[in-house]
This record gives structure tokens, sequence and C-alpha cells, in this order.
């Protein structure tokens, strides 16, 4: 534990750092806001997947501490950072190698694409016969490199000394013991249960961990979704679209209460599939509410049996074959003429209510 005493700002030169700056700018606004460190044992055997394990560890420290109230922590506000420590070391050699340690990572992503670049740069320097260097490094998030920080060759380097000033804290166990009584439910148990609420698999349930969803889907859910169309857009449409962003999934800019509207409009039978994504799309564009998008963009279901049965007639008269075909109980050119139809509607009809008034017509 220890407080912040401030923040340096170097102006000037070409890295923002100290070296070649111009001059520099000390903050402090944070100076005495409380800070914990966390220090993991060392992971071992992790290999290829060292970056997920990384990932995946602050992913639940976050969701801990989240749980038990001490942060919102936010990475990206730099409410949670992670300082990625990485070493290789040969096969079947117990001593670790040297490690270098990138500095303040502010999201999950993030921390896997560090450690990444990390584990190719250590096997390059290694492969080609030089030594690594021990020193902190620093994450860049335009091309997910690192460069060179401070060199900390010895332990000394970290500034590892008693606080004269402060006396040993022990706890007692009957305490210590209270106060776990008081935890709220930890995470660990919270997935277990949603997993059995949503019906979901282990691969499932881990797959929506990943993606950092478990808390969009629960507010979704708690605003009138549910839960399996909440999931099918965080983890559909929502997820794809992070992916392609290259951004967390929560950065998103939708809000829970938005996609629980797209979802209430869905299934009043306003939205189709199809329009729900295109207003998503818009929502993401800043086009504001999805009811904005829908006027905005004229992306309601036509409904009206009037305009329908029309648009049916022109289908019916373009492939009258197919209707041919389905008066005579054959069902299944009824898709060529639905087809039809949503097209003419441009994607916005009922393709159920369009199917059903279809047959009645054809059946006279």
């Amino acid at each position: 534990m220890e407080e912040d005493t401030g923040k340096s700002t170097h102006v000037g030169g070409a890295t923002g750092r100290i070296h070649g700056a111009d001059y520099s700018l000390v903050d402090y606004n944070r100076a005495g806001i409380p800070l914990i460190e966390i220090v993991t044992k060392p992971i071992t055997g992790t290999g290829e997947h060292a970056p997920e394990v990384a990932k995946a560890y602050v992913a639940e420290l976050r969701e801990l501490i989240k749980a038990l109230g001490v942060s919102e922590a936010r990475m990206e506000l730099g409410q949670m950072r992670c300082d990625a420590n990485l070493s290789l070391r040969p096969h079947g050699r117990e001593k670790f190698g040297t490690r270098s340690e990138t500095k303040n990572v502010n999201s999950l992503r993030s921390v896997e694409r560090a450690v990444t670049f990390e584990i190719r740069r250590h096997a390059a320097v290694l492969n080609a016969g030089d030594t690594v260097i021990q020193e902190t490094r620093h994450f860049h998030e335009n091309d997910g490199t690192t460069s060179p920080g401070r060199v900390k060759e010895e332990a000394e380097d970290y500034r590892y000394f008693p606080e004269p000033d402060l006396v040993p804290v022990a706890p007692a166990r009957s305490w210590v013991d209270e106060l776990r009584l008081t935890l709220p439910e930890l995470p660990s148990a919270r997935r277990k249960r949603l997993q059995a609420e949503w019906g979901v698999s282990d691969h499932d349930m881990q797959s929506i961990l990943n993606a950092g969803a478990v808390d969009l889907i629960v507010e979704t859910v708690s605003l009138g979704a549910a839960a399996d169309q909440a999931r099918k857009w965080w983890m559909g449409e929502l997820a794809r679209r992070a992916n392609e962003d290259g951004v967390d999934l929560p950065t998103l800019p939708i809000t829970a209460a938005q996609v629980a509207e797209v979802v209430a409009l869905t299934a009043a039978g306003k939205l189709n599939d199809k329009l729900a994504r295109q207003v998503i799309e818009g929502v993401l564009a800043g086009e504001g509410s999805p009811e904005e998008v829908v006027a905005k963009r004229g992306l309601a279901v036509v409904s009206d049996d009037g305009a329908l049965l029309a648009a049916i007639d022109e289908a019916i008269a373009a492939f009258p074959d197919a209707a041919e075909k389905v008066r005579g109980g054959n069902q299944g050119p009824a898709g060529q003429l639905i087809g039809a139809v949503m097209k003419a509607t441009r994607g916005q009809a009922d393709a159920a209510r369009v199917r059903e008034l279809l047959l009645e017509r054809l059946s006279g």
C-alpha cells in the first residue's frame, strides 16, 4: 500500500519522456490518493498461452476488486493498471531468465498484446546470442510494441528499505474470519450462478468472460431483456464490431440500456434482426438512441397488411411458376416469393407475417 505522490509530464522531445524533453510539468492533483500494488508469485509453464493467462489474471483481479467495492477498476481511466513482468528460460532449466517489466498497461487487450510482443522480443534477443537486459519497458498502443524505460540491474534499484515510522500489522485471525463473512458474492461464485441461470455451457461462459461481457449482459437483463437475447447481441454483432475495431467490448460507444432497447423493439415486432443490426450500427456511429436511429433511418418493420399484400401480389406476378407450385402444395418455392417481398420492402417486412399472408393468398 502506498500513496500517489503526483504525476510528471515531460514536454518536448521525440518520446515524451524525461530524456530529450524540453521541460517537465508536475501534477499534484492525485497526491495522497491511496494505491494498492498486488504482486503475484511467478506463473510458470504457460508457454505460448502466457498472453492469455496474463489477460485472464488481470480480468479476474479486476472483477474481484469491483465485487469488493474497492474501486470501479476502470483501466482506461487509470483506476487500475498492470505492470507485466516476463522472462523466458530454456526447456528443462529451473533458473528463471532475465525479466522485463512493461509498465502501466491500461487495458486487458493491451496486457495480452504487451506480453505477446515481449515473448517475441526476448526470444529474438536470446536466439541471436545476446543478453536480455533487466529493465522497465513502455507499451505503445498504436503498434503493440514496447520500448526501453529504466534499467534495473539489481534489486537495490527498486529502493526496498524498511520504513521506521510504520509498525508491522498482524490482524487477529478471528477478525479476518469475521471480515470474510461480510464479503459479497465473489466473481467465481457469481459466474457459476449466472451460468446456471442462463443455461450456457462451460465453453460459452468462458467466451463471455474472455470478451468482458458478463457485466454487460447482466445489466442488459436487469433492464428487461431476455438473457438469450442479451447474450446474442453482446457476443454476436457487438463482439464482432469490437474485434474489428481492435477495442475491448465494454469500451464500445453503446450502453446496456441501448442494447436492451434494441431487444425490446425486436420483441415488439418493430424491428427484425437485419434492421436491429442497422440500428446498432447507427447507435455506434453516434446517431442517437435506438428509437432515434429508427426514426432517422426509417428502419421500422413494415407491419401494414395492405402494404405487404401489395408486395406479395407483385412477387406472385413476377414469379408465376413458383406461385403455381405453392398452390399445388409444394411450399419450397415460397422462399423465392418471400425473398422478393423482403427485397421490395428493403428487408423491413416481418418475414413470418409475409409467409403467413403469402400462403393465405395462394390457398384460395
